[in-house]
């Protein structure tokens, strides 16, 4: 059964409804939300800690009471949304999938993928040792104390300094069970700096930098980790390995991209996100596909998904009705420090103002992120500090923003001043 849609938005979370206000609030009325659980919100829903909506609504928040916001906006405007659908493939702008109703085909003028992201498993890290239960990512983890109502350990060893497994440690620590230690890989943490001092010092759990779990111990329950220094080539360094009892490892060793429906469409993606390769109206390489929020590049933020999410909705609503589109485009490359950028490619045919988001590959100091274009230097900001856990914008002004789009070739970079 095919069913004619202008927009169809895969994903309820907070990306897909922020775009499907914005696509209502800029004309378009005929929108479909997709969403695979069984209610909207997304991730948000287990994340109860606050700390969300600073940016978006100018207080405190925590994940649901920011999800519920969008999701009464959404439902004032009389938005459709099916929950507990799955969406199988695109092609074409022909969306297939399953719930309620059975197996079904939309046939969308335009289709925004809001689908987030998810967590690295245990099996893209190879960690020895047993397959003893115990080992949980801390997206799981916290789905089951947060909603399930579940505990799944009492002394804890939390692998990677992700802000969910910051988050996982004070949460952890709430609940009665005692955090041994947080080990990173890196000589720096890829979480907000807030997270560190409000969850780990704040309870006085170690943050082993340089480390990681080189072994895991026990039988039917984890019993213990074998934690070791690396050397500047990230590898274990013999003699330096320690025991530390524990019944629980959780991961949080970085986030991709949920993508697989993407690659169906036959988007092109991004070596370095994993995500979609877009322009500055948001949309992929498959005409009328758009993409926000973390299925395009993990964000430090939910504020940041939101604004860049109404972009891409009104960008959806635009192309609908003929005012966007063309295939002509400038390529923006990253480099000295950049690791990306988005959008990473501008629309000849755009206009108005242009902004970047992106992250660095390593801690420095005293910098200065600069665009040039054709070997000029048009648009540049200085910050005193820049981690890969933060990310980072560079706002064009209208004037710049037609300069680029002129030029042949720019250049994101980040100089030391």
């Amino acid at each position: 059964m095919t069913e004619k849609k202008n927009l169809v938005i895969i994903g309820g979370g907070p990306a897909g409804l922020a775009a499907a206000k914005a696509a209502y609030d800029a004309g378009e009325r005929d929108i479909l939300v997709l969403e695979r659980e069984e209610r909207l919100g997304g991730i948000l829903n287990q994340c109860i800690h606050n700390g969300f909506g600073l940016h978006t609504f100018k207080e405190e928040l925590t994940g649901p009471e920011y999800a519920a916001r969008y999701e009464r906006e959404v439902a004032a405007r009389g938005i459709e949304c099916k929950t507990g659908t799955t969406v199988l493939s695109i092609k074409d702008r022909q969306v297939t999938a399953v719930g309620a109703e059975g197996l079904k085909v939309y046939d969308a003028k335009a289709v925004i993928l809001a689908c987030g992201c998810r967590e690295r498993p245990r099996g893209a890290i190879n960690i020895a040792g047993c397959r003893a239960a115990g080992v949980f990512s801390a997206g799981t983890a916290q789905k089951l104390i947060n909603i399930d109502g579940l505990m799944p350990g009492r002394e804890v060893v939390i692998l990677g300094s992700g802000d969910i497994g910051l988050i996982m440690a004070r949460r952890m620590t709430f609940q009665g069970a005692k955090v041994k230690a947080v080990v990173e890989l890196m000589p720096y943490s890829s979480g907000l700096n807030r997270n560190i001092v409000q969850c780990l010092d704040d309870f006085g759990i170690p943050l082993k930098f340089s480390h990681t779990v080189v072994g895991i111990k026990g039988k039917k329950r984890v019993s213990s980790v074998i934690v070791a220094a690396v050397d500047k080539d990230l590898r274990p360094v013999a003699g330096t390995e320690e025991e530390i009892p524990c019944d629980t490892l959780l991961l949080s060793v970085g986030l991709l991209p949920e993508n697989e429906v993407a690659k169906t469409a036959g988007v092109e993606l991004s070596p370095v996100t994993s995500g979609a390769v877009v322009d500055d109206g948001l949309m992929t390489s498959c005409d009328g596909v758009f993409a926000c929020g973390n299925v395009l590049h993990v964000h430090d933020l939910v504020d940041f998904v939101s604004e860049e999410s109404e972009r891409a909705g009104a960008s959806a609503a635009a192309y609908i009705r003929g005012k966007s589109g063309g295939s002509d485009h400038v390529t923006v490359s990253a480099s000295g420090g950049v690791r990306y950028a988005v959008p990473q490619k501008v629309n000849r045919r755009g206009n108005g103002p242009i902004g970047f988001k992106m992250r660095v590959g390593r801690p420095a100091k005293d910098v200065k992120i600069s665009l040039f274009c054709d070997g000029r230097e048009i648009a540049f900001r200085k910050k005193r500090i820049v981690t890969p856990g933060e990310m980072e914008t560079l706002s064009l002004t209208a004037e710049q923003s037609d300069v680029l789009r002129g030029a042949r070739e720019a250049e994101i970079r980040l100089t030391e001043v």
